[in-house]
């Protein structure tokens, strides 16, 4: 399950900035392949040191060279990747409550993934929903750019992939219920954004701005005529969406 793809509509209206870092399984197989070829290379260079006749024989720099280089090239975006990943994993943690991994979706999977979901969180046999996330290739891509900075004035498309990891990592708390996960994470996006470096004015802003353009926009399933101010699935945290100090804060 997941947040909806009805959110893809919002495309059309903000111009995503492109992900660098794709945790491709094949970069990282390419990456191991020339770091063996960087070994293979040098070993085959120790053993015939010197030629028939006594005489040392160059070091193959350039083959080494080249293998290296190859190696690091197809390693850095997956290490970005993964570093990206703990860290989203830590602020899922901190929201559900208990440990929580997130992945990223890689380019590959995402060239051939025709689902509209924006992430997804997986139940077990037992009906309990895992605690592990997918998140979709673009909104790990807008994650990194919200990390990156431009967190005073986010695009609306960087606000969604804020909230994408908040409402999943309600789904990892055990809120099964859409609404009920929904209406969760919407409360919860200010602390998502503080989590990912933003101050609290920054954080509550994010979560208005979800709370005012994107909710009323969702399918019925993910709304609630509780979801509001004194309802019962208020749960009167600090600085909710609907929150008047916010604004006081804001400013």
């Amino acid at each position: 399950m997941g947040l909806s793809g009805h959110l893809t509509v919002l495309k059309s209206a903000v111009q995503p900035r492109r992900h660098g870092a794709d945790q491709d399984p094949v970069l990282a197989v390419f990456s191991l392949a020339c770091g063996c070829g960087v070994l293979a290379v040098a070993v085959r260079w120790w053993l015939r040191r010197t030629d028939g006749l006594g005489r040392p024989r160059p070091v193959p720099w350039y083959s080494l060279g080249l293998f290296a280089t190859l190696a690091i090239a197809a390693a850095v975006p997956v290490l970005r990747t993964a570093g990206e990943e703990s860290r989203l994993s830590a602020v899922a943690s901190a929201l559900a409550g208990a440990p929580a991994r997130v992945r990223c979706q890689s380019l590959g999977a995402a060239f051939i993934d025709t689902g509209a979901e924006l992430g997804f969180v997986r139940y077990g046999a037992n009906g309990v929903p895992e605690h592990s996330t997918l998140i979709k290739h673009e909104q790990c891509g807008l994650l990194a750019s919200y990390l990156a900075g431009g967190r005073a004035s986010p695009p609306l498309n960087e606000v969604v992939a804020v909230h994408v990891l908040t409402h999943e990592s309600m789904h990892m708390a055990g809120l099964t219920s859409e609404s009920a996960a929904e209406c969760a994470a919407v409360q919860r996006d200010a602390r998502t954004a503080q989590l990912l470096g933003a101050t609290s004015a920054q954080g509550w802003r994010l979560a208005r701005l979800y709370w005012q353009l994107v909710y009323p926009e969702l399918p019925s399933d993910y709304q609630s005529p509780d979801c509001t101010p004194g309802g019962a699935l208020d749960e009167r945290l600090i600085d909710p969406p609907w929150a008047i100090t916010g604004v006081d804060r804001a400013r």
